[in-house]
């Protein structure tokens, strides 16, 4: 009978073997040189940034370098106007460029939005000048104000104005020109980002509008702002830091000037590190620009409830 039932007895299953664990690491292995890369190059730049914005350093004075502490920071703040003029022209240049671009690049993605005869070249010129480089555009819009081949010179022929006037050499002018040449660039980033998301609209939300008698205003005022509300946020956002960081456009078109009436706070770092050499104190203002950033975006994105349910 035992024999019987140890024969009757079904074999023990075969015993699983560990899932090997490099499977599931191998994607972290295979990524893991390119993050190590990717770290350095960011965090090293910027525990730079920290350390010198303590140190006097300017290689043109060696005798001066060394440990700071605060000072560079007390001297922002108490000792240096240049840094308030900067900061509220930087402030303002945020403002006024985000602002511009956001109206006409919604209004382009609306335009492009619809359905029209060569509608694919029309979106091709208008995002193109989000393909050229800020270096490039600055070249363009030089020759555009030259005061002997540019815009001006055209105007004088028509009676306009007269010849020889430069718009970027007058302080009257130098702003609305270089707001101008930078919407050219800046434009186009919004209309894409818009346009993107303008094509994720259900057309069977604007159909029952029309069927409830609702007009092409109210529908863009309670069907496309509400569904283009994080999109909004988002690349306003985006565009304000690029906007506050903007050198390359100002400092071809205008190099800060005339009379400092175009120089930003990062136009103002660059002239401190690079033409006076004094890269302490660069530094220092590096990262309180870092700071007023950094405030800045937490506070905007808490207010606008990046992300919510629209009510």
């Amino acid at each position: 009978m035992a024999q019987a039932a140890a024969v009757a007895k079904p074999p023990a299953p075969p015993r699983r073997r560990r899932a090997s664990a490099t499977p599931r690491r191998l994607p972290y292995l295979l990524i893991g040189p390119a993050a190590l890369l990717m770290l350095g190059f960011i965090a090293y730049p910027v525990i730079s940034v920290f350390y010198y914005s303590l140190q006097n350093y300017n290689p043109t004075k060696p005798w001066r370098n060394g440990f700071a502490g605060l000072d560079n920071f007390t001297k922002i703040f108490t000792d240096d106007p240049q840094f308030w003029d900067t900061l509220v022209f930087s402030a303002q240049w945020v403002f006024v460029e985000v602002g511009l671009q956001l109206l006409f690049g919604l209004a382009l993605a609306l335009i492009v939005n619809q359905t029209f005869v060569g509608r694919g070249i029309g979106r091709a010129l208008v995002f193109s000048p989000w393909a050229v480089s800020g270096v490039l555009t600055s070249a363009i819009w030089v020759l555009l104000y030259n005061s002997q081949t540019g815009i001006t010179r055209y105007l004088a022929d028509m009676g306009i104005g007269s010849y020889g006037t430069s718009w970027l050499s007058d302080t009257s002018t130098v702003f609305s020109a270089a707001v101008v040449a930078d919407l050219w660039r800046g434009v186009p980033f919004f209309a894409i980002l818009i346009l993107a998301d303008l094509q994720s609209v259900s057309k069977d939300l604007y159909e029952a509008a029309e069927v409830d008698g609702a007009s092409r205003f109210k529908q863009f005022w309670h069907i496309t702002l509400p569904h283009l509300k994080d999109a909004i946020i988002l690349s306003t956002l985006l565009r304000a830091v690029w906007e506050f960081n903007n050198v390359d456009l100002l400092y071809t078109l205008t190099g800060g000037g005339p009379a400092g009436e175009t120089t930003t706070l990062p136009l103002y770092i660059a002239h401190t590190s690079v033409d006076a050499h004094n890269f302490g104190y660069a530094s220092a203002l590096t990262t309180v620009a870092f700071v007023i950033l950094l405030f800045c975006s937490i506070v905007y994105l808490r207010l606008s409830k990046f992300g919510g349910e629209n009510k």
